[in-house]
């Protein structure tokens, strides 16, 4: 049985590699309680009072461990994954995996020199039923070819909830970088996309004056040999949504096209992960709730056999590179003024 532990508690999406690893038959030997949000912590001690709190040098000495997962402050992520691979372990992180590229290029450069993996969790993507059943259903032609893909990762502040790096792109790594990677992978993903260019791309803040460095609005036009993409992200989802944000993704084929509600369907059907087909044969809705993940399983099989079937190395480069190339270029727009009606 592989093992694997956790170094890196600041966001509460190293809560879906702990469920995900777990689920595909991997034992949790235990997690560094190291954070700056001390709730998360405190929902780890809930929610696996069984798993003890190892202090993080022990965790990456410790032969016997295979995998190191990271939900750590993203500018530090890159710095704890290369100390893991070069420990010999493999590595999940929570995305953004690095926020510089010199942080990309050392990745790289660890990478070749041990041998290890350094995967990504798009949570987006492979924590999400619909988004998985889009891939087959892409796959099987469902949707002819596909040449576009709209995708939207609207989310909501939650302010009291926030630590101080949330605030500090040097510490988040910018609005594209931090959130967009989802749309990035998601692009090259379904349209079969190896490379890509960023054709532009903007950032904004709009709603925070007196935050003038944070940027609560982002968008990104990608075009690649496949087809185009358009990703817009944001952090102004209204407080009477039911869940932190209303994302979609729509993918546009030769053929139909469908369209996921991966969080919420606001006219009304109960749940989530919604899918739509529309094709020449059917215009349905399904119910992808039960649709297996895959990922997690996938990303153990190669661990073990020392394959790339969970995520190409290649891809996790290109999804980095195309996010800090964005964010780097961006048009800054909105220079902090207050939205109509505050906020």
């Amino acid at each position: 049985m592989l093992r694997f532990a956790v170094v890196g508690i600041d966001h509460g999406h190293t809560f879906d590699h702990v469920k995900g690893l777990l689920a595909a038959g991997a034992e949790f030997v235990g997690y560094c309680p190291k954070t700056s949000v001390p709730a998360i912590r405190e929902m780890f001690e809930k929610s696996y009072p069984d798993a003890p709190q190892i202090d993080r040098e022990q965790l990456l000495a410790d032969p016997s461990i295979d995998v190191i997962c990271i939900a750590a402050i993203p500018s530090e992520r890159a710095d704890l994954a290369i100390r893991a691979m070069k420990s010999g372990k493999d590595v999940m992180t929570d995305k953004p995996g690095v926020t510089t590229s010199a942080q990309l290029q050392a990745v790289k450069l660890t990478v070749a020199e041990t041998g290890r993996i350094f995967s990504i969790c798009f949570s987006e993507r492979h924590c999400v039923r619909s988004a998985v059943k889009a891939g087959k259903l892409v796959k099987s032609g469902a949707i002819g070819t596909v040449i576009q893909t709209l995708g939207m990762g609207p989310h909501r502040l939650q302010l009291p909830t926030r630590p101080d790096w949330f605030f500090d792109p040097e510490k988040f790594g910018g609005i594209i970088v931090d959130i967009a990677s989802h749309q990035v992978d998601q692009f090259l993903f379904y349209t079969g996309s190896t490379s890509a260019t960023v054709a532009a791309s903007s950032i904004g803040n709009f709603g925070m004056p007196h935050r003038p460095a944070f940027q609560d609005f982002g968008e990104v036009l990608l075009r690649s040999d496949k087809g185009s993409g358009y990703i817009r992200v944001d952090w102004f989802t209204p407080e009477a949504l039911p869940t932190w944000g209303d994302g979609r993704l729509t993918i546009l084929g030769t053929e139909g096209y469908i369209e996921l509600r991966k969080y919420v369907d606001i006219t009304g059907r109960p749940g989530k992960d919604h899918l739509f087909l529309v094709n020449g044969k059917e215009m349905t809705h399904i119910d992808c709730s039960d649709e297996k993940l895959d990922y997690f399983e996938a990303f153990l099989a190669d661990v073990r056999d020392r394959t790339e079937t969970a995520m190409p190395q290649a891809h996790v480069y290109e999804v980095c590179r195309l996010s800090l190339e964005a964010q780097a270029n961006a048009v800054r727009i909105g220079q902090g003024q207050a939205p109509v009606g505050g906020r």
